[in-house]
């Protein structure tokens, strides 16, 4: 799912009329292109797996993992299934506590990921009650799995970076600043975000730097 190219586009648009300097970087580095993620639990399974491990060696972790449980990721499969089984496919005890955490809400039916609130602050409470998801992975989860146009991870490392340089800061905004001064910018801030990754990645490659994160 996730933000579509029109979606980005009419975003992007009205931002750059109440933002000269969003107006300046579109101008000077283009729209994004779409980002999206898949909904429902297995998304949330990759980002727990993928916590503080290499993008290899989550992939293999993961894929080890499917070949335990079975393609679809069962929940019921997940809580039934022994730690010492999950510590042998690479997972460590503390991952094993939040695969099933995410399990075990589901199989309860304490968590619906398909009638997640409208309210963005509401769903992000619901996510954050998994164990090991954060604040920016619930965030991340509605941007792009879900194409929640208002979201805004205020807290991601690069957005904060983007927007400082954009509004010509001269020390990256802490992540209490950089929400405050979205209000303005509402609701279109998935967008944003979506551009501040877009245009940092193409500031860095301009300086001859190798990748932008996420």
């Amino acid at each position: 799912m996730g933000l579509s190219e029109g979606d980005l586009r009419r975003g992007l648009d009205a931002l750059a009329k109440v933002e000269p300097a969003f107006a300046a970087g579109l101008a000077l580095h283009g729209y994004p292109a779409p980002r999206t993620g898949v909904r429902g639990h297995v998304a949330l399974l990759r980002t727990i797996v993928g916590q503080q491990v290499s993008t290899a060696s989550a992939n293999a972790i993961y894929g080890r993992l499917e070949a335990l449980i079975g393609p679809t990721m069962d929940v019921a499969v997940i809580v039934a299934t022994p730690d010492e089984s999950m510590r042998a496919v690479g997972l460590s005890r503390q991952k094993i506590s939040y695969v099933k955490s995410l399990a075990e809400l589901i199989a309860n039916g304490e968590l619906d990921l398909a009638h997640l609130p409208e309210d963005d602050e509401e769903a992000i409470a619901q996510l954050t009650r998994i164990k090991g998801i954060g604040r920016w992975s619930a965030e991340i989860y509605l941007l792009f799995a879900e194409g929640r146009p208002d979201v805004w991870p205020a807290g991601d490392l690069a957005v904060q970076i983007e927007i400082g340089h954009l509004l010509g800061h001269d020390a990256r905004p802490a992540e209490k600043l950089v929400r405050s001064l979205s209000g303005p910018w509402s609701p279109h801030r998935g967008a944003l975000a979506i551009f501040a990754w877009h245009h940092y990645g193409r500031r860095l490659s301009a300086k001859g730097a190798d990748k932008a994160p996420i």
